[in-house]
């Protein structure tokens, strides 16, 4: 599959996952693809946590309170530096981890399984912390991105975009015309 029907294909996936294990040479291809992603400063700030040991994934369910973590067999944990580049007016480490899960995002559907990128959880209660800590994950890192991955059950779809023509304008900003209004 190319990048372009990758990207068109590439869905968030949030059902069940087939009980196959995704072999550990396609979750190393997987990273590598998030790995080669661009990063500033080049200070390449993401580090990963490749997990697929059932227990771990259960633990991290439990802490997240995500069924899909729990149900897929395998996640990969996004770690970001915050400190990866002395300059510290200047860091990209939040580019830098959105490049590299962006990149696995494709990877993922070029390979034909399926993920989510759950973040949001990871924000409350701790739970980052949490889940670094029954990964290793050093404390002056932080895990910002957790990726399960499997086989879909399921069929899933893109949802919906907006045209190009509402969102993208050569040269200048363009701001679509607005739907008429009626009435009083």
């Amino acid at each position: 599959m190319d990048v372009f029907e990758a990207i068109e294909r590439r869905h968030s996936y949030r059902g069940t996952f087939a009980p196959q294990r995704v072999p550990r040479a396609d979750l190393e291809r997987i990273v590598i693809a998030g790995i080669r992603a661009p990063s500033g400063y080049n200070a390449q700030s993401t580090s990963f946590v490749i997990v697929d040991d059932a227990d771990l994934l259960a633990k991290m369910a439990g802490i997240t309170g995500s069924a899909i973590i729990g149900g897929a067999p395998a996640a990969v944990a996004v770690v970001m530096d915050p400190d990866a580049t002395a300059d510290k007016e200047f860091r990209f480490g939040i580019e830098d981890y959105a490049a590299a899960a962006e990149n696995m995002l494709l990877a993922v559907t070029a390979l034909g399984y399926a993920t989510v990128w759950l973040d949001g959880m990871l924000r409350r209660e701790d739970r980052a912390a949490k889940v670094g800590a029954l990964l290793g994950v050093p404390a002056s890192r932080e895990v910002r991105v957790i990726l399960p991955i499997g086989v879909p059950a399921e069929l899933g779809v893109q949802r919906e975009k907006k045209p190009f023509a509402e969102r993208a304008w050569f040269n200048a900003w363009a701001a679509p015309a607005s739907p008429s209004r009626t009435g009083s």
